[in-house]
Order: C-alpha cells, then sequence, then structure tokens
C-alpha cells in the first residue's frame, strides 16, 4: 500500500465504520440541520447565537444573514469566504483556493472578526493575505453574517462585522438518539478532489453526559483554468522585460491544497444548564499561486501533484504553506438565576503555527499563542428593557522567525466590557449598547522599530425595528464604533512575500472611528420575501494600505496610513415560490450589492518613509492622494437563481455577475468584469430504519469563464478555477 493511501487510511476506516451504525439509529428532529432533519431550512427562522438576547433572523433588530441546513450544504466551500460568498453584500478574499476570508460591505481584514461560536477562531489570517482562517466550513452546523459594526459584541476586530461559525463541538444538550450523525464523500473534477467528513453525536444512558467528534480529510490537485495564469496586461508586461516568458496555460501551479481537521468533545448536561470541553486540530498545506512560473517546474501527474518525499513534504516548487492549529475550550452554561436569566461562559486557547517553504526549504515561520475569555449574563427585564451584560479578554503572543518576517514579535492585548439591551414600544422595538475596551501592544524589544502602544476604544449603538404591519418592517440603526490599529498596521517593516511588495507601517497611528447609518425595509407576504438595505459610514483616521508609487529593488513599496473615508453602499435581494404544485416547488431568488469607498478630502499629503535595505534604510517621501477610491474594494454585483423542488428531488440554476470594477485608487489597476454560472442537483432517499441517503452533484463556473476577482494581490497572476464539476454521496443517521 502506497504512503499516500496510508495517509487517508484512518478516516476511511471512521467513515466506514459510521455506515453500519446508521441501521441502528432512527430518524429524528434536529434544529442544526445536521442529523435527521432534511426538509428545508427556514433561514430567517433560525435563531442566532452570535448575540446573547435570543431571536432569530427574521426578528432581530440587527442585519443578519444565516446559513444552515440544505442551503449550507450547497454553499459549503474549501474556505470560509467563499462559503458565505453569495449572501446580499458578502464577498471574499482570494489567495488562492486555499485562503478566502469573508468581506463585508467592503470590510475585510482586520475589520471582519471571524468566530467560533463566539470566541475569535485564533489564527493569524489578520497579518497577511496568504494566511488561511483555520476553520473548516464543511463541519459547520450554521454560520451567521452580522453586516455593520459588531464592535458592541466583540470588540476592535469586528468594525465592519462578523462571521459566527456553529460546530456544535461542545454538546449543550442531549441528542434526541443515543447516537446519531452523518458522513460524506465527495470528488471534484477541476482539482481532483477527494474529500471525506464523519461526524458523530451521541449521549448516554443516563442522559447526562454528550460527546461529540468529526473529522475531515481534503486533497486537490492544482486546478484548472480556462486560459493562462497571468492576465494578457501581467504577461505582456514580462515579454517586455524579459524578452521571453513562458506561459502556463490550462492549470494554476501552486494551487494544490491538502487539509485535515478533527475534534473531539465532551460535556455533562443537566436540567439548568451544561459544562463541557473539547480539542480539535486543523492543518493545511496549500501552495501560493503565482510564485512558481513555467509548467515544466511541477512535476508528477496531469492534474499537478508534485513528486513528494518520504515525509509527505513537496521536495521542489514555488512557495507552499503548512499551517498546523492546536484549540482546546472550556464552556459552560446555567440557566434560572433569579435576577440573571442567563450565565454562559466560555475559554480558549490556540496554539498555531504557520511555516512557509521556499523551494523545499523553510523560509519564515509565524508562531501565534493566543487565549481568549468571555462571560454573559441575561438579566430579568428591568424597566421593561431585557439585556445582556458581558466581559471579555483576550491576549495574543505572535512571533514571526526568518529573514523575511516582515512584522516584528508582538503582544497584544485586550480587555472590554459592554452591555446590549432593548424594549417593545407598542409596534417598535429599541435597542441600545454601549462598549468600552482597553488595548495595548507591547512590541519585541530586539525588533523595535517604534513605541509600545496603548488604546481606549469606545463604541455606542442604537438600533430601531418599526413593524408596520404583520408583514412589512422598517429597521434604522445608528452606530459609533472605534478600533484600534493592530500591530501589523502599526509596525510592519520588510519584504512581504505573499504580496510580493515592501510593506510599512505607522507605530504613530490613531484610533479609528466609524460613524455608520442605515435603513432597511423588509416585506414578508407568504412565498413572497423582499429585503433591501442602504448605509453609510464615515471614518475618522481611516486605516488603509496604500500604494505609494515608490519602487524598491523592483518591489513596489506600500505603507499603511490613515486618512477620513466614507463608504456608500446598498443591497437587495428578493425570494419568491411562484409555483407550488404536482410539478414542484419552483422558486427565485434574486440579488444585487454595491459599495462605493472613498478617501474623504482633497490634495495631497507627503510621507516621509524609511524603507529597510540590509543593516540601513533608504529615505524616500511619498505624496498620497487625500481624495479617490480606496484599493481593493469589492465590485458590484448582481445574482439570480432558480430552484426545484419535488418528493426526492432538488435541484438549481444561478449565475452571479460581477460588474467591472474601475473605481480604483492611485496605481491600481481596474478589473473587467466576469459571469459565474452554477447549477446543483440532489436526490433524496429515507430508508426504513429512519436513516437517510443523498446523493449529489454540482457544477461551478459552467461557462469556463476566465475570473479574476477585484479584491485579490493575486489577480493579475491567479484566476479562479474554471469548468468543475463536484459529486459525491452523504449519510444521515
Amino acid at each position: 500500500m502506497s504512503a499516500s493511501r496510508l495517509r487517508h487510511l484512518p478516516l476511511s476506516l471512521a467513515i466506514a465504520l459510521s455506515m453500519p451504525l446508521a441501521a441502528q439509529a432512527h430518524e429524528a428532529q434536529d434544529p442544526t440541520g445536521t442529523g435527521h432533519d432534511h426538509e428545508p431550512t427556514d433561514l430567517a427562522r433560525v435563531e442566532v447565537r452570535a448575540t446573547p438576547l435570543a431571536g432569530t433572523a427574521d426578528n432581530l433588530v440587527r442585519p443578519v444573514e444565516v446559513l444552515a441546513g440544505e442551503a449550507l450544504d450547497a454553499a459549503k466551500a474549501s474556505s470560509l469566504g467563499e462559503t458565505v460568498n453569495k449572501l446580499p453584500g458578502v464577498q471574499s478574499s482570494y489567495f488562492g483556493p486555499g485562503v478566502g476570508r469573508p468581506i463585508i460591505r467592503g470590510f475585510d481584514g482586520a475589520r471582519v472578526q471571524v468566530l467560533s461560536d463566539g470566541l475569535g477562531s485564533g489564527d493569524v489570517s489578520t497579518v497577511s493575505a496568504d494566511h488561511a482562517v483555520s476553520i473548516e466550513p464543511f463541519l459547520a452546523d450554521q454560520i451567521e453574517v452580522l453586516k455593520g459594526p459588531a464592535t458592541l459584541l466583540y470588540g476592535s476586530g469586528a468594525i465592519g462585522g462578523a462571521v459566527n461559525v456553529i460546530d456544535g463541538r461542545i454538546p449543550e444538550a442531549a441528542t434526541v438518539e443515543p447516537l446519531e450523525g452523518r458522513a460524506e464523500l465527495r470528488g471534484g473534477t477541476v482539482n481532483d478532489e477527494r474529500t471525506g467528513i464523519v461526524r458523530l453525536d451521541g449521549t448516554s444512558a443516563s442522559g447526562n453526559v454528550v460527546f461529540h467528534f468529526d473529522a475531515l480529510h481534503r486533497e486537490t490537485g492544482d486546478y484548472d483554468i480556462p486560459g493562462s495564469a497571468e492576465s494578457a496586461a501581467t504577461h505582456a508586461g514580462h515579454e517586455e522585460e524579459d524578452g521571453h516568458e513562458e506561459v502556463v496555460v490550462g492549470r494554476l501551479p501552486g494551487s494544490a491544497i491538502r487539509t485535515d481537521s478533527a475534534a473531539l468533545g465532551l460535556s455533562w448536561v443537566g436540567d439548568r444548564g451544561f459544562i463541557g470541553g473539547a480539542y480539535s486540530l486543523f492543518n493545511s498545506r496549500y501552495g501560493v499561486p503565482g510564485h512558481a512560473h513555467g509548467a515544466g517546474e511541477a512535476h508528477g501527474d496531469e492534474h499537478g501533484h508534485e513528486d513528494e518525499d518520504a515525509d509527505g513534504e513537496h521536495a521542489e516548487g514555488g512557495v507552499r504553506i503548512v499551517m498546523d492549529q492546536r484549540r482546546s475550550e472550556l464552556r459552560g452554561g446555567l440557566d434560572d438565576l433569579g435576577a440573571f436569566q442567563s450565565l454562559r461562559v466560555k475559554l480558549a486557547r490556540t496554539e498555531y503555527t504557520h511555516t512557509e517553504f521556499e523551494g523545499g526549504a523553510v523560509g519564515t515561520v509565524f508562531d501565534n499563542t493566543a487565549t481568549e475569555a468571555r462571560v454573559e449574563l441575561v438579566h430579568q427585564p428591568i424597566a421593561g428593557w431585557t439585556g445582556a451584560l458581558g466581559a471579555q479578554w483576550s491576549q495574543r503572543e505572535f512571533l514571526a522567525v526568518g529573514d523575511e518576517a516582515f512584522v516584528p514579535g508582538s503582544d497584544s492585548r485586550d480587555a472590554g466590557l459592554f452591555w446590549i439591551g432593548e424594549r417593545a414600544f407598542g409596534p417598535t422595538r429599541l435597542e441600545f449598547g454601549a462598549r468600552h475596551d482597553r488595548n495595548r501592544v507591547d512590541i519585541e524589544e530586539s525588533r523595535a522599530i517604534g513605541p509600545d502602544r496603548d488604546f481606549d476604544t469606545t463604541s455606542l449603538s442604537a438600533a430601531l425595528r418599526w413593524d408596520i404591519g404583520e408583514d412589512v418592517h422598517l429597521s434604522f440603526g445608528l452606530d459609533r464604533a472605534q478600533r484600534a490599529p493592530t500591530a501589523e498596521e502599526l509596525y510592519s517593516s520588510g519584504i512581504h512575500v505573499a504580496t510580493g511588495s515592501i510593506e510599512l507601517g505607522d507605530p504613530d497611528m490613531d484610533v479609528e472611528t466609524a460613524n455608520r447609518a442605515e435603513v432597511g425595509v423588509h416585506w414578508h407576504n407568504g412565498p413572497f420575501r423582499i429585503g433591501a438595505s442602504v448605509f453609510q459610514v464615515r471614518f475618522d483616521d481611516f486605516v488603509y494600505l496604500a500604494d505609494t508609487g515608490i519602487v524598491e529593488d523592483g518591489l513596489p513599496v506600500r505603507a499603511w496610513t490613515q486618512h477620513d473615508a466614507r463608504f456608500n453602499g446598498a443591497e437587495a435581494e428578493l425570494d419568491w415560490t411562484f409555483v407550488d404544485n404536482a410539478s414542484g416547488a419552483w422558486a427565485m431568488r434574486v440579488f444585487g450589492d454595491v459599495v462605493r469607498a472613498e478617501l474623504d478630502g482633497r490634495g495631497r499629503r507627503e510621507v516621509a518613509l524609511a524603507v529597510p535595505h540590509g543593516d540601513h534604510a533608504h529615505h524616500h517621501t511619498a505624496s498620497l492622494a487625500n481624495d479617490g477610491d480606496l484599493p481593493r474594494i469589492a465590485p458590484a454585483r448582481a445574482g439570480a437563481e432558480l430552484r426545484w423542488e419535488t418528493g426526492s428531488w432538488r435541484a438549481s440554476l444561478g449565475a452571479v455577475r460581477y460588474m467591472e470594477q474601475d473605481d480604483v485608487a492611485e496605481h491600481e489597476a481596474a478589473t473587467p468584469g466576469y459571469t459565474l454560472v452554477d447549477a446543483h442537483l440532489a436526490w433524496h432517499a429515507d430508508t426504513r430504519g429512519g436513516n437517510a441517503w443523498e446523493v449529489f452533484v454540482d457544477g461551478s463556473n459552467l461557462l469556463d469563464e476566465e475570473a479574476r476577482p477585484h479584491t485579490s494581490f493575486l489577480k493579475e497572476l491567479a484566476p479562479l478555477p474554471g469548468r468543475g464539476i463536484e459529486f459525491g454521496v452523504r449519510a444521515f443517521f
């Protein structure tokens, strides 16, 4: 047996063993959509867990989107960003198929908090565009997207929104049956994908001890593309410089992925609460496209699998990344505490290592140890106000080692207190909240390029929902949110290999302040649902990465800087079941979103830069515009989807048009528009034992169109995958 097959054996055995167990289980109801409930999930009525005040996506005052059940199964992809990419107002960053971070209404990076059931993911995906989010979407029960500032609940890093992933790894209630779960096997043509997933949940005979187990293995080769890896403009530039350049056509070198994830959780559950813990691991190995040229550099099969050494590591090639994370969690809850309705306590410690290999040799190693604790107390109504008190504390110890470690080591700490409350006044509901945080960043003394910094941030929020009638409601939101600069924005100084640039921070940055106003309307009448929102966010001292126009040693120099800015945007979605008869249920979904982000000023300003060069620095003065568009803003989109369901069958056909993005920053090129067409087909069967099977086929980019996301640093070097077909089988028991 080959070494490759031996690596797949543990997961294959786990899935094989789980199949016979299905014959012993019975059909039951599972509100998360992970077990036996195979009916379509009404996403508007799914309870949202990202806020301590109980509510659903349909009745919360704040804008929120939820994916669960069949909708989540259809959307799941290899990255979190791609999974939520079709929600209105939500797009994804892109740094190859292994890396995709959510972008909410034009905000990304350190402004969008990624959470694992209310606690930070513990990775360093905000440090660099090539760092992946350490959450596996295929193991999620439910994904919630909070639009607009979520600083009130989750602090400075959520000024643009938050994405909360519920995975059920620490059980909070007994399962309906003694043993239940699901398993899935899938493959794909565009990248020779092979993925296997298994999940088991069970309860002891006493009903008090509940366990959870999950595991995933995914392996893909380099993916197929419709044309060449480099854009026409980039290839022409290389031909001018070198006189010749080998064109890589038909596939994207450096786009292979291998991911392994597993978790084990155990809880004691009583009548009034629970206490439990979980241990999980996440390991991903992926290439960085665009850092290797020429088809001859990758040796292996037609899908781009490179030759491996005895340890399974890639012996040759461009830049490859090995990311490893181990996470320990404790959670507890108690209900009916007299003056308080409930108490929830959460604690997580995450140890994360990210190693970059360059041509088989270790280039740079990033180590991150994060500890976070959170307490939430929901109090009984006071003068008609239902509310929650909370405290949150976190610490991050970050260290980068290597010649190309552009960010120095740092120790970041944050402590915050918050209150959020709501009250009904006839047909209207008001929500108010406040939060104060204390942030501190201590820089590694041996590489100090600026002083340690302390920041105080305060966020205030007000929202109103007005139920005009049973079917229509209006919503209004006002926020003042603040964000402390991150260590990367303050202290970066050196070559950032992933983006092919020299990146410089500013240790004298101030707190960033956002003032948001939003108006929304929602109408739900039987099979017809429509929602629309318009918003504006005005920033004081907005932090962004500006291209200075300066080139040093052949690399562009980019500088973190601040200036006032404004974001204006709108989004809308319509969902209509227009036929429901003997031919089946036919539904149509149409959505669109747009955001315009501009600097709010006039003229230009001069910025002094010290570019490191060996043991000294080259000094430059950059002239930056005080007006114009901000860089890498997501383009406008319009999408449509036709769905059909009858009996055991369901199918859909959809398309999303990404418009040309020509509202670009200085020194930034426009990106052509493109259309992505997808289709889904699934057949579901219930067995006599109460179990279920599902066979599915999914198609993506069916027009085989060249697509280069404007939000990507690699858009000129790495297009999205071409036409692909995924197929597989799911078992529920």
